[in-house]
């Protein structure tokens, strides 16, 4: 086929997935959605207009490779560190709930014993980019449950890496346990090498190509293939290649300015793996695989969300958290149909379990984002039988505390200058923060403090908000701010709220909800030089002055860790 012809059908291919994805965000879908029934309607099932399979297929796996190149560069050790514990254990309780389940419902289906242990462990995995996506819209990835949300998902993407690492080995013909191992020994001395030169060398080569963007840009498509090839070469698939070559440049300084740079090249590639996943959604497997479809969507969507409230409940967290944490994990992951896609190049997997997962991933997904986005309504719909998957200790403890007339939410931003005020004051006060490295700080600085989440109104309904003399937020997100302006408007008009806005919009919007006072800190400090300016002109010796009196301050407030 000449290039001409690819071109062509190329170009009308994206035009098709152009309009249909325009119906999917009339409709609040995620893009993935559109990409796979543009698939559906260009394949065999309906028009059957692809004739450069080869080329799609080529264009597929680069997509692939992007994606996991982007993965690993994304995988952040220290966001799981902060949130480790809860992630990792909550992830356990999915897998040892979920993992024999949908083992046991995969063998009753007719799966094999070999299909059947893929499809479960890729039950476990929750979408990275539809979660992180719904999160960013919503402003919720700095609330609570976004974070556990995301922590969750983060050990599910090094639990699918360590999938993929044994599904490529099967790919590159490890038939016993001597070829298994040698291929394991191969791996790891590419990994050694790959830790040594993102330890020593990257740093000094990535800096250098910093200085242009273009340069940046190449280098790291050219590290990228590099590696992916270097893996597949010692016999493992290229897509695991790639996701370790993210891997080996997560820790640089530029890791989130070449993320930025690759994002449109992986969104186009990544636009072509999802059609071509389409195409193979011909009638002829579609109809045998929707029995077993329903069944394990079914399973997904119930017993994901319910292990994971339990796990959540177990740790402590409130309903509220556990609940919404547990709705953004209801649905399988792309990591699912990229393992079930290599499973099946290896002769693990039959196409018909890929067609099965296609169609669990678009009903999960199509689902869950309309869960995702009314999470707040599901929740008052359910919250009355949720009360079980709370500790009764934990919240008899909360219950038990006494009511504090001095409120701060949040303790970074000017959180210690608000606690020294709350102690010379002389009345009880608390700070309510979720960031473990904060409560650590707190219990060093013997603070009174409650972990949780601000925006959990059942949270300051128990504390006794509502009897506050004075609650401060230093929360930068207005949302938040508007909720809380809102609540505390509603149920205790007397106690004074203090908050953050970064706009003077904001402040406006925040001071209508019932706030007694906005800070803006960019005016305030704007007001404060405008004024020195007026009193001193252009008195260098008084400004000298003013810059050591604030360098002072500053060295104070660094030694106290505020």
């Amino acid at each position: 086929m000449d290039h001409h012809s690819i071109f062509l059908q190329l170009s009308l291919v994206l035009a098709l997935a152009a309009g249909i994805s325009v119906v999917t965000r009339l409709l609040r879908q995620p893009p993935i959605i559109g990409y796979i029934i543009t698939g559906f309607v260009v394949g065999p099932a309906v028009f059957d207009v692809i004739e450069a399979k080869e080329a799609f297929d080529t264009f597929s796996q680069i997509g692939i490779s992007l994606l996991l190149f982007m993965i690993g560069l994304g995988l952040n050790i220290g966001v799981i560190r902060s949130m480790g514990k809860p992630s990792i254990l909550t992830y356990l309780v999915i897998l040892a709930g979920l993992g024999p389940a949908g083992y046991l419902a995969s063998v009753l289906l007719g799966f094999s014993v070999q299909e059947a242990l893929v499809v479960a462990l890729s039950l476990s995995f929750s979408s990275t980019i539809i979660v992180v996506k719904m999160l960013s819209d919503k402003k919720g990835q700095t609330r609570l449950y976004g974070q556990l949300a995301i922590g969750i998902i983060l050990v599910d993407d090094i639990m699918a890496t360590l999938a993929l690492l044994y599904v490529s080995t099967l790919a590159g013909g490890a038939s016993g346990w001597a070829d298994f191992g040698e291929l394991v020994l191969k791996g790891a001395g590419i990994a050694g090498i790959l830790t040594f030169l993102g330890a020593f060398i990257m740093p000094r080569l990535t800096k250098f190509f910093a200085s242009s963007q273009e340069l940046l840009y190449l280098f790291s498509l050219a590290w990228g293939f590099g590696v992916a090839n270097a893996f597949y070469w010692a016999g493992f698939s290229i897509e695991v290649g790639a996701l370790f070559a993210g891997v080996a440049l997560a820790h640089l300084p530029y890791a989130q300015e070449i993320s930025t740079r690759l994002k449109p090249v992986r969104d186009f590639f990544i636009i072509l793996f999802f059609i071509g996943l389409g195409t193979h959604l011909g009638l002829d497997r579609v109809g045998p695989a929707i029995v077993p479809a329903l069944v394990i969507s079914t399973l997904v969507m119930t017993l994901k969300p319910l292990l994971t409230m339990i796990g959540l409940g177990m740790l402590g967290y409130t309903k509220q958290t556990s609940f919404k944490a547990s709705i953004h994990l209801s649905q399988i992951s792309e990591f699912s149909i990229i393992l079930i896609v290599l499973a099946a190049s290896t002769g693990i997997a039959s196409d018909h379990i890929v067609t099965v997962t296609t169609l669990v991933a678009l009903s999960t997904i199509m689902i869950s984002t309309y869960m995702m986005q009314y999470d707040d309504k599901l929740y008052r719909k359910f919250e009355k039988f949720l009360s079980i998957f709370e500790r009764k200790e934990i919240k008899q403890e909360i219950k038990s505390l006494k009511h504090y007339p001095l409120v701060l939410l949040g303790y970074h931003k000017g959180g210690y200058e608000f606690v020294r005020t709350f102690r010379r004051m002389g009345k009880g006060y608390v700070v309510i923060d979720y960031d473990p490295a904060v409560i650590e700080e707190l219990e060093q600085q013997h603070i009174h403090h409650i972990y949780g989440d601000a925006t959990d109104l059942e949270l300051l309904e128990e504390i006794g908000v509502r009897h506050s003399e004075i609650v401060v937020s230093t929360i930068g997100d207005v949302q938040t701010n508007l909720l809380l302006a809102e609540y505390i408007s509603k149920h205790n008009d007397e106690a004074l709220f203090i908050c953050h806005a970064t706009s003077y919009d904001d402040a406006v919007a925040l001071y209508q909800k019932g706030a007694a006072y906005v800070i803006l800190p960019h005016y305030v400090g704007s007001e404060q030089i405008s004024t020195f300016i007026r009193e001193h002109g252009s008195s260098k010796k008084a400004f000298a002055k003013y810059r050591q009196d604030q360098l002072v301050s500053i060295g104070k407030l660094a030694a106290r860790g505020a």
